[in-house]
């Protein structure tokens, strides 16, 4: 009887030592885990309230184009381009008679209308963009924008 009683103390015992060990892990774990969640009732993310929502049909990344969008964007950019000289510059002004360009600085004019509007102009085309209306106009038509 007396070994039954020893056993069953030690086994007791191993259970113990085992539930402590356990136990530590369950009790730091358990602070930890409330004080994530006490922080997170403190410091909770901001919500915005009263937010209306409407409908809205988006097709494309982009603002809508208009003529005078189309005609504000060349000009920026011919205004910026060093050989132009701003003053100089309307709608109606020739590149090459007019503004002084030569072939290819009218090339890099093109290929800087390429960059701002986001497409390619073929060589066939850009010979016929002579002025900035005609960039304008060429846009326009690309882009599907009329007034």
């Amino acid at each position: 009887m007396a070994a039954i009683v020893q056993g069953l103390s030690r086994s007791l015992v191993r259970c113990s030592s085992l539930l402590k060990g356990n136990l530590i892990k369950t009790a730091v774990v358990g602070l930890q885990h409330n004080q994530f969640h006490r922080q997170i009732r403190q410091n909770p993310l901001p919500q915005k309230k009263n937010i209306l929502v409407g409908a809205i049909r988006s097709y494309s990344s982009q603002e809508p184009m208009s003529l005078e969008l189309i005609r504000d964007r060349v000009l920026l950019v011919l205004k910026l381009y060093d050989k132009i000289d701003p003053n100089k510059l309307t709608l109606e002004s020739h590149f090459m008679n007019d503004l002084g360009l030569d072939s290819l600085d009218h090339v890099e004019v093109i290929m800087a209308m390429e960059d701002e509007f986001g497409f390619e102009i073929p060589d066939a085309d850009a010979e016929r963009l002579l002025r900035p209306a005609d960039i304008v106009t060429y846009v326009g038509d690309r882009n599907d924008v009329y007034e």
